[in-house]
């Protein structure tokens, strides 16, 4: 369900109607007042032929929209895109929304999408109707009215946070797009800020269905204590927000479930301020937010069943997650996670947070490289996985490997697939989790051919893997339901 397949009447239809399945999907131009809408917004229905529809909310302000004030663009949820080139747009764009290309460096983006500068202006275009750099102005602009909206951080930091250069850019900005100063919007939100000095709280909306208590279950199974906790519904972290050698901040977040809402509750400590952009990324990715949860089930047919509303779950730290896949290799989830947190005990850093459960931070990788194979063997961690560990440190530290979500997979597979002790079932697991893709099969996953009543055979993982060809491009989520199929709880295979 792609804007491109949808016509204006259909739009208009579905704006009628207020469905959230099309929710983040276009938003809505209207001529009579200038504003563009989401199509759930619940002001007084326009005439159609004072609407148009455009497929971002970069793509309204480029045609000279200002952002409605109550159903806030900047709250509608993301989608994801399966198509080839769509994919690089929206890697593209994943840079743009986690501050990695703040200044819109475009060859920097183009050559870490693997494409040249032109493509990605083409494809960008195509996906988004603007440009990068008008798509990533409207992304400073709206985080910052959500900013400026929903907390008391001071305007200057505001401006740092959402990616601005200046205060006085960003003033000029919201005057020549919104036609008024941010101080407006700081006024008006006085009342309904909510966020103490020392965190900030953000509502992430997401598409229902959404089984939250399953991804907190799976998330709390393998909780390192110290780095991670889950306890009374909600899910508690350290995070390092940033480029390791550019200043990375660190501090606490906390997720939990507002189902009257259809959202997630972030909140996260103030020192994260200046990293909002990724912080807010990086959960959305964990929690999947972005996920259209009909439009998988529809593709996955009776395997998502009467659970759909099932999610990927992401990794808040690319690194930690490939360490703990190595850790979790034929070993059940229980002693992986003994591991990992020997691990961390040994070689975190300390972090005071007003948390008792959260006390340190998985090791970075300039610390895990320097480490050699004895330092880590004496954890009861085997040799074999331990020059892994140290191998991934290490070529993640040179910018050999990159993990980073919107990473191509099928390069990020072909490379850890290089490194001694990573077989093809770790890779897949760490592209599925780390890069969040859709469409992982991690091979000879015997928990897999059970659930499918195959013989444990090469004969059966060929047959598994036809079978899987009908779930493109969501086996990930394939693999999932898959697991969830099973009378007792999935354990070795899913150890990381």
């Amino acid at each position: 369900m792609q804007f491109g397949h949808l016509t204006p009447d259909a739009c208009y239809q579905a704006m009628k109607s207020h469905d959230m399945r099309f929710d983040g999907h276009f938003f809505v131009g209207v001529s009579s007042t200038h504003v563009y809408c989401r199509p759930i917004c619940r002001v007084r229905l326009p005439k159609q032929q004072n609407c148009a529809f455009y497929p971002s909310a970069a793509a309204a302000e480029a045609a000279g929209y200002r952002p409605c004030l109550r159903c806030r663009p900047e709250l509608a949820p993301g989608f994801a895109a399966t198509e080839a080139s769509a994919k690089l747009a929206r890697s593209a764009a994943q840079m743009i929304e986690d501050g990695v290309a703040n200044d819109v460096d475009l060859p920097l983006v183009a050559q870490r999408i693997g494409v040249t500068d032109r493509h990605l202006r083409r494809i960008f275009a195509e996906e988004f109707g603007v440009s990068p750099v008008q798509y990533a102005q409207t992304h400073r602009l709206l985080l910052a009215k959500r900013l400026l909206t929903d907390t008391s951080l001071p305007v200057a930091e505001i401006a740092f946070a959402s990616g601005f250069s200046s205060v006085r850019r960003m003033n000029a900005l919201f005057a020549e797009r919104y036609g008024f100063s941010p101080t407006r919007l700081r006024k008006e939100g006085q009342s309904t800020a909510s966020n103490a000095a020392d965190a900030l709280t953000f509502v992430l909306p997401y598409r229902p269905p959404y089984d939250f208590a399953r991804l907190l279950a799976f998330l709390g199974q393998r909780a390192i204590p110290g780095v991670e906790s889950v306890s009374q519904g909600v899910y508690r972290r350290i995070i390092r927000a940033g480029e390791e050698t550019n200043g990375a901040r660190t501090g606490w977040l906390e997720v939990s479930h507002l189902p009257k809402r259809h959202a997630l509750q972030l909140r996260f400590a103030s020192s994260l301020a200046g990293a909002t952009q990724a912080v807010l990324s990086r959960t959305k990715q964990v929690f999947d937010v972005a996920a259209d949860p009909l439009e998988i089930g529809a593709a996955l047919g009776p395997l998502a069943a009467g659970a759909e509303g099932l999610r990927l779950p992401g990794a808040f730290d690319p690194f930690e997650l490939a360490l703990r896949a190595i850790l979790g290799q034929q070993v059940t989830v229980k002693a992986a996670r003994t591991l990992a947190t020997r691990f961390v005990n040994a070689f975190g850093e300390p972090v005071a947070t007003p948390f008792d459960t959260l006390t340190r931070a998985f090791p970075t990788p300039s610390r895990v490289a320097e480490l050699t194979r004895d330092d880590i063997g004496r954890l009861g961690i085997v040799g074999q996985r331990a020059e892994a560990m140290l191998a991934i440190a290490r070529t993640v530290r040179s910018g050999a490997l990159d993990l980073a979500h919107g990473h191509d997979p099928a390069q990020a597979i072909e490379s850890l697939g290089d490194i001694r002790g990573v077989g093809p079932w770790t890779a897949h697991y760490i592209a599925m989790r780390a890069l969040a893709w859709p469409d992982a099969w991690p091979p000879k996953d015997v928990a897999l051919q059970n659930a499918l009543n195959l013989p444990n055979t090469a004969s059966g993982q060929r047959q598994a893997a036809a079978l899987a060809e009908a779930w493109r491009p969501w086996r990930s989520y394939a693999v999932l339901h898959l697991w969830r199929t099973l009378e007792k709880p999935h354990d070795a295979e899913m150890a990381p």
